[in-house]
């Protein structure tokens, strides 16, 4: 089968406002480090979410502009963060007992693989020479109440994110509920992944060639 060219897709940027456009209004957020700390800058106005950072922080704000950087206060990734109104600082144990604990609503995190049954695969690609880096994904996977991945659809070299069967090392088992990509929205359901929105020039018939799963088209159930 010859796959169609490679379609134009969303900014990181744009999918980060994606993202937080789709948090719900009073959540615990914790952002993981790379793509998905970009959904801070994002929040929509007129809501009220509260940012976790595994570092010891709960009411983390947008990044500040550079004349308002303050070396001390950072994100997970070492990002110069804000602080917001009433915003908290504790212990770093005590902010992995909030994630273990199943006290935030919702984390964004990044993938090198999703598969159809919700599986994620972050943390290493089991390439020899790579760098594992855990950090607090792992804890994030089976703590927090819902787990959203952020990530482009394809890697560099074209191969899909989204699988039937992860192939690098787990960091979570059926943990992933939704996925955010350049080209496209998608849900996991009943060990399927189901498109919500199309994104850029993509279209089905693209999105299936690529991919190769059973892909459910729910922009069509949600029209009948």
């Amino acid at each position: 089968m010859t796959t169609p060219q490679r379609p134009t897709g969303l900014s990181r940027a744009e999918v980060a406002a994606k993202v937080a456009a789709a948090i719900p209004d009073g959540a615990c957020v914790n952002l993981g480090i790379g793509a998905p700390t970009a959904v801070a800058d994002h929040l929509p106005d007129g809501v009220e979410i509260m940012l976790h950072t595994e570092n010891g922080m709960l009411g983390m704000g947008a990044a500040p502009a550079p004349e308002h950087v303050d070396p001390d206060l950072i994100n997970a990734g070492k990002q110069a963060v804000t602080a917001v109104l009433g915003a908290s600082y504790f212990h770093h144990a005590d902010s992995f007992a909030m994630m273990r604990g199943g006290h935030v609503d919702l984390c964004v995190l990044g993938a090198y693989q999703v598969s159809q049954r919700g599986d994620l695969a972050n943390w290493s690609t089991g390439a020899p020479g790579a760098i594992p880096a855990v950090g607090g994904a792992m804890d994030l996977a089976t703590g927090a109440r819902e787990v959203v991945v952020m990530t482009d659809l394809l890697t560099r070299d074209g191969t899909p994110k989204l699988v039937q069967d992860c192939t690098y090392p787990l960091t979570g088992v059926a943990c992933v509920t939704r996925v955010f990509t350049d080209h496209g929205a998608f849900t996991i359901t009943d060990g399927r992944f189901a498109l919500d929105e199309i994104y850029g020039d993509a279209d089905v018939r693209w999105l299936r060639a690529t991919l190769d799963l059973d892909l459910v088209d729910a922009r069509q159930e949600d029209q009948t």
